[in-house]
């Protein structure tokens, strides 16, 4: 556990330097598996048809809803990893 832990935050430090910026659809994601991994399940109301950005954001964190945070730490180190390629 204590590896992945380091391994995730080496991924979020390597997130911030990627050799292109990710499209939004993986931007996305990235946001969604992050905030799975650090805070859970998302929590409170979507946001409204004025917040597009904030209502998108909301949408993908809760499609991650019942992931544990290992499995969502595993998965963003993954495709950061990926990304880096």
């Amino acid at each position: 556990m204590a590896d992945l832990k380091k391994t995730f935050e080496k991924a979020v430090a390597d997130s911030k330097n990627l050799p292109e910026k990710p499209d939004n659809a993986t931007l996305l994601k990235i946001y969604s598996l992050y905030k799975q991994a650090t805070a859970g399940d998302v929590e409170g109301k979507r946001p409204g048809f004025t917040d597009m950005v904030g209502r998108a954001k909301w949408d993908a964190w809760n499609e991650l809803k019942g992931k544990s945070a290992d499995e969502a730490m595993q998965e963003y180190v993954d495709l950061i990893e990926g990304l880096k390629d």
